[in-house]
Formats: C-alpha cells, sequence, structure tokens
C-alpha cells in the first residue's frame, strides 16, 4: 500500500507540473501576444514651449521612446486636445535638449498634450515582412510593443524548437544594437515534442497566421499556438512518458487589430512604421 499511494505521489507530481508548465507558458503567449503593437511612453508627455504652424522644432518633457528612422518615418504623434488636435509626423529627435521636430498643421501652446497614435501595424511580425528582413515564421513568433504595460516598448521572440526539445522566449528594448543569444535562462518550456499529426499526416506547427495586406502593409490579425510537451519522468508503472498538448487557436494582437480596421477605413497617416532597430533585430 505504501509503495502505491508512492508510486500515485510520483505520477500526480509529474503530471502537475507538466500541465502547470505548459499552462503558465500559454498563458504568458497570449497576454503578451495580445499587448503586441502597442506603443506607449514610460510617462505623460507634454510640450515645454509653444510651437507656431509649420516646421518647428519644439521642446518635450520626455523624448524617450520616439525615434524617427522608421520604416514609412518616424514616430506619429498626437498633439494638443479639440479643434487644434491633429497628428504630426517626427522628422528628428534631440534627445540631448528634450526637443523633436515637425510639420505643424497648427499652433499649440505650452502643456500641450503629446502622445503616440495608434500603434504598430506590424506589432505582430507578419510572415512576408517587407524590407527584405526575416519575419516570422511556424517556428519563431516575433512582436514588438509595450508588452509588459509598463510604458516601455520590447521586442521579443519565441522561438519553439523541437530539436533542442524547449521553447525559448528572447526579450530585449527595441533599440538594441544586436539581438542576444539565446540561453538557458530564457527556457520558457522544457520537454517540448512535436505537434500530434493530423488525419491528414501533417504536423501542426507552433505558431500560424492569419492576415491581412492593405495598401501593400500586411497585418496579422489572429495567431494560433500549439504546443506539446511530455512529463521530465516516466510512468512508474508503464514506463512511459506522459503527453499533453495544448492549443490557442484564436488569440487576437488587439492593437494590431486595431491598426487594421483603421487602415481599412483610410486613417492610415495614426499607424506607427516598424523602427529601422526592430528590422535590424529581425535578422
Amino acid at each position: 500500500g505504501v509503495v502505491d499511494m508512492s508510486r500515485l505521489n510520483q505520477d500526480q507530481s509529474n503530471r502537475s507540473e507538466m500541465h502547470a508548465g505548459i499552462r503558465n507558458a500559454t498563458a504568458l503567449l497570449q497576454q503578451e501576444v495580445g499587448q503586441a503593437g502597442r506603443v506607449a511612453f514610460p510617462n505623460p508627455v507634454a510640450l515645454t514651449a509653444a510651437v507656431a504652424a509649420g516646421t518647428n522644432t519644439v521642446g518635450v518633457t520626455s523624448t524617450t521612446g520616439m525615434f524617427v528612422d522608421g520604416f514609412g518615418g518616424g514616430v506619429r504623434l498626437v498633439i494638443g486636445h479639440g479643434a487644434t488636435q491633429e497628428v504630426v509626423t517626427v522628422t528628428n529627435v534631440n534627445t540631448g535638449a528634450n526637443q523633436i521636430t515637425a510639420v505643424f498643421g497648427s499652433a499649440h501652446a505650452i502643456g500641450a498634450r503629446v502622445a503616440p497614435a495608434a500603434g504598430f501595424g506590424q506589432g505582430v511580425i507578419p510572415t512576408d515582412h517587407a524590407n527584405g528582413s526575416n519575419g516570422s515564421t511556424p517556428s519563431v513568433l516575433k512582436i514588438v510593443g509595450d508588452i509588459n504595460g509598463d510604458g516601455n516598448m520590447v521586442y521579443v521572440e519565441y522561438t519553439c524548437s523541437w530539436l533542442e526539445g524547449r521553447l525559448y522566449r528572447n526579450m530585449m528594448p527595441f533599440t538594441a544594437g544586436a539581438k542576444p543569444g539565446v540561453t538557458v535562462e530564457q527556457v520558457l518550456l522544457d520537454n517540448l515534442l512535436p505537434n500530434p499529426p493530423d488525419p491528414d499526416g501533417t504536423v501542426p506547427p507552433c505558431f500560424s497566421y492569419q492576415q491581412h495586406t492593405i495598401s501593400g502593409r500586411t497585418y496579422v490579425v489572429n495567431v494560433a499556438i500549439m504546443t506539446t510537451v511530455r512529463t521530465h519522468d516516466r510512468h512508474p508503472v508503464t514506463g512511459e512518458f506522459q503527453v499533453v498538448t495544448k492549443a490557442l487557436l484564436n488569440v487576437a494582437p488587439r492593437n494590431v487589430f486595431h491598426t487594421w480596421q483603421m487602415a481599412s477605413l483610410g486613417y492610415a497617416n495614426r499607424i506607427q512604421p516598424l523602427p529601422a532597430t526592430v528590422v535590424t533585430l529581425l535578422n
């Protein structure tokens, strides 16, 4: 009886550890894909001086998170409120002096609110990403935005390696000069296996994407995630590994979906371009 209870306890602990690991990993994936594409600043930003209409340089309380080298121009900012509210494209950022340069259509008073417009249309990097860089793949999910909800934009790669039996999560600032290599500290799931084959024999990938293209820009509006893991230890009686598969078939990156809707309505001027630093990190 003691031996049987010991085996049962070992079996249940083994199962619990496996289910907890895959449940936590898929919950994190679902949350972070949902945040993909969000553009935010760490703190509220306002003009520190009045600015007239035309091409002008003006001071702001902070330039953190702003960029000018995106494919399609610099960061889009919403300036002011009410009748004078407008969206401008930043053409220069002076981080040392906390100044931005843009073409203003209206005059704005000191203290006018400054906020990022909409979000990244390619918050989930599409598989056919433009600019000749590597997009997301069936085994590598690439996302960018305020993923952690703290106002700091980051670039994240999830790599599903059936060869190594691991799911990696590699996160870095969106302005990082180079992508760090994956290490054991970045393992999100261990004992990863290929997914069970479909009736036609096709093995489903870890990541699949629903994409729509408008005016040459591709938007990922849905991500399907499927992972299969086995227990660390064999079953004490059968000697076999226990296996579980977890599938999330409709994970919507809500910020990307919102930009896709705006593009469909013709409001492309509010959609943020993908920063050149992120395009470099895709390789």
